[in-house]
């Protein structure tokens, strides 16, 4: 199929979540042996995903974790405090399991699937997928990050492959990344989005000093002015600003979405991945689930554009999905709530003494 009638697909084939199941689970909730209530956003996250897997006592029993990998052009400018040669070498670390989201996501029992998206070199490695077009992307503050044509081919192969996933019983996705310098791309993404200038989209990233922060807020400025990117085309927005696994990505929550399935988006490249998707198909925004809020300060104001709101504030800023690691264990702890709590009827609990209760 070719890129743009797979994407087409795609969009075409998001529905909206169904609202009848979400009764249903609120129904549920009133019943179980607690004050409706009380388990707070867990009570939220159990009822927003009845909607989302159309299925009023939803279950999670094989959730992805995607960890997507491209090289950026504007890493050259100075912009990280780490050489563009950690890209592959991490690339290398996740496949040997030894990175805080191999840890993290064994401990939500997600699998975990590593994705060469745009690396600058390339990897032989059974256990890597590959997706990319080309070996990382232009500098964009140069320059469009990639062509049109090769963001379509990235988000087209981001769709295919969470399909594929879906179809083998996936039934929870989580957004990973790995790129120097893709909080470079994610705050010109940010920005483009919002409106909103530089000096508050841009952050530290790996922890950059002054005078690499300057360079990078420098970059993003030059990107935008040079780039031009209209934000409600999202296959030239990427192309313009982005990087090559933030188009992958962007193709992985529009694919999600178009499954029936949740999608627990992480830090601030992910998030301009679900700028992108959301870009291509709004809709597609009602299956995400927001992880955290990073010390990336333009991540909150990219959650905020989106109406999402992020479960976690633990100052992190690592990505490689370890933020959506932890959202999924909330996640599973609010199905299972939700799916095995007794019923007051099942406990043989008096409502009127739970109503009258007082606060533990």
């Amino acid at each position: 199929m070719h890129p743009q009638d797979e994407i087409a697909a795609a969009i075409e084939a998001v529905r909206a979540p169904d609202e009848d199941a979400r009764d249903a689970a609120r129904q549920r909730q009133v019943h179980l042996t607690k004050p409706a209530g009380s388990l707070g956003r867990l009570e939220e996250i159990a009822v927003w995903c009845a909607g989302v897997r159309r299925d009023p006592v939803p279950n999670l029993l094989r959730p992805i974790m995607i960890v997507a990998a491209g090289d950026h052009g504007v890493a050259l400018a100075g912009v990280s405090a780490y050489p563009r040669a950690v890209t592959a070498q991490m690339v290398h670390n996740f496949l040997n399991g030894g990175a805080a989201i191999n840890v993290l996501a064994a401990q939500a029992g997600a699998d975990v699937r590593v994705v060469d998206a745009g690396v600058c070199v390339d990897i032989s490695d059974p256990r890597l997928h590959i997706a990319k077009v080309r070996a990382g992307t232009d500098d964009i503050s140069e320059a469009p990050a990639m062509s049109r044509e090769d963001a379509e081919t990235l988000i087209a192969r981001g769709v295919a492959f969470v399909h594929g996933e879906c179809a083998e019983g996936a039934d929870a996705i989580a957004l990973g990344d790995m790129g120097i310098g893709n909080t470079t791309a994610a705050a010109a993404i940010t920005s483009a989005c919002t409106g909103l200038r530089p000096e508050v989209t841009v952050g530290r990233g790996t922890g950059v000093d002054d005078e690499r922060f300057a360079l990078k807020l420098d970059a993003v400025g030059h990107a935008l002015a040079r780039n031009d990117a209209d934000p409600t085309d999202g296959v030239g927005l990427v192309a313009s600003l982005g990087g090559s696994e933030i188009a992958f990505l962007a193709g992985v929550a529009l694919g999600a979405a178009s499954s029936g399935v949740p999608v627990v988006l992480d830090g601030y490249p992910t998030t301009a991945a679900a700028l992108v998707a959301a870009a291509l198909c709004p809709q597609s925004v009602e299956y995400m689930l927001a992880a955290h809020v990073s010390a990336e300060p333009g991540h909150r104001l990219a959650l905020d554009h989106l109406g999402l709101s992020p479960l976690l504030d633990l100052g992190l800023r690592l990505g490689e999905g370890t933020g959506a690691a932890l959202a999924l264990m909330l996640l599973a702890a609010a199905l299972r709530s939700h799916r095995e709590m007794a019923t007051f009827e099942q406990a043989g609990v008096s409502t009127s003494a739970i109503e009258t209760a007082p606060e533990a």
